[in-house]
């Protein structure tokens, strides 16, 4: 885990949608976190493999690897891959195939984009790290 000496959790942000990306980096840098970011699930894959972050905001459709994906190669890595928290931030339909295949990893949660504003996910974020 990244938590520095200061207790500042770690995250990171996966999503390729640059204008939501930006708002949400700014958020969680003004609540105190440390961000990380990426704009598609292949970068994702390797900045959460070197950086272990305490948690990560996922989109699932993006270029180059989705976030399904990414998931599924983090989880199979190590313990920390296996463990570490992840929140969904998707408009994928949460009774489709994908969504009921990855919410079956451990510590996945899920959040509809078009349902939620920037600071319901950052009090889901809190949430899951608390």
């Amino acid at each position: 885990m990244t938590t520095n000496q200061n207790n500042q959790k770690t995250i990171l942000i996966v999503e390729d949608d640059d204008s939501l990306l930006r708002v949400l980096v700014d958020k969680f840098e003004l609540e105190k976190f440390k961000v990380l970011f990426a704009s598609n699930g292949k970068h994702g894959l390797e900045m959460a493999l070197k950086n272990e972050p305490d948690l990560i905001l996922l989109d699932i459709l993006m270029p180059y690897m989705d976030g399904m994906t990414m998931l599924g190669k983090m989880r199979e890595r190590n313990v920390w891959g296996k463990l570490v928290p992840v929140i969904l931030l998707t408009n994928v339909d949460p009774n489709s195939e994908i969504i009921l295949q990855i919410t079956k990893f451990t510590n996945v949660f899920y959040m509809m984009k078009s349902d939620v504003d920037i600071q319901k996910i950052v009090y889901k974020v809190k949430e899951v790290l608390s």
